[in-house]
């Protein structure tokens, strides 16, 4: 229980503000002034600021961030890798199933190169797509591995429809994207 006892310091300024010493003492903590609250006098009419307030200057507010990177290069790099994997997945199949039974060798070496292009492939497209800095690098790896198959089918001298001869402009199509400066923009 607090008990607080009357100020001493502080000099009453009537009689009726002066505490009963015989009153009984409570615990009630006063939060507000004893006595009235000064008047301060109204200044003159005459001292009333009337001026004319100018405006505040206008203060440029910067960007909370900074503007986000535009996708379409990253995209354009992605749509162009996949069909640049799909395309080297149906030719090394093709040139597997046709040169099984006369180079083996040529095939399993194709077949190796198959998988690491598709696995770079595949591996750089999802870091690309998560905005990860490798995913460049690993679909450039992925072209050339590609440009790598069809070379090889080029030299074996396979017959080819005319349009496989173009299919090596889709890797290489993919490594143009991949290292264009909007795309490194999207991955940062």
């Amino acid at each position: 229980m607090i008990r607080r006892e009357p100020d001493t310091t502080l000099a009453p300024t009537t009689a009726a503000e002066i505490p009963d010493a015989d009153a009984p003492q409570t615990s009630i903590i006063r939060r507000h002034p004893t006595g009235s609250f000064p008047v301060l006098p109204e200044p003159p009419v005459d001292e009333i600021a009337t001026s004319y307030l100018p405006r505040a200057t206008p203060v440029e507010v910067p960007a909370p961030r900074p503007p986000r990177p535009d996708p379409r290069a990253a995209v354009a790099t992605a749509a162009v890798s996949i069909l640049s994997g799909w395309a080297t997945a149906v030719i090394a199949t093709s040139l597997i199933s046709a040169w099984w039974r006369t180079d083996e060798l040529f095939c399993v070496a194709i077949g190796f190169l198959a998988a690491v292009s598709a696995g770079a492939t595949i591996g750089g497209l999802i870091s690309l797509l998560l905005r990860r800095r490798v995913g460049r690098l690993l679909i450039i790896v992925g072209a050339f591995v590609a440009v790598m198959i069809f070379a090889g089918l080029f030299v074996a001298g396979a017959a080819l429809p005319t349009i496989v001869y173009a299919i090596p402009l889709l890797p290489i199509a993919s490594v143009v994207l991949a290292a264009l400066p909007a795309t490194g923009r999207w991955c940062r």
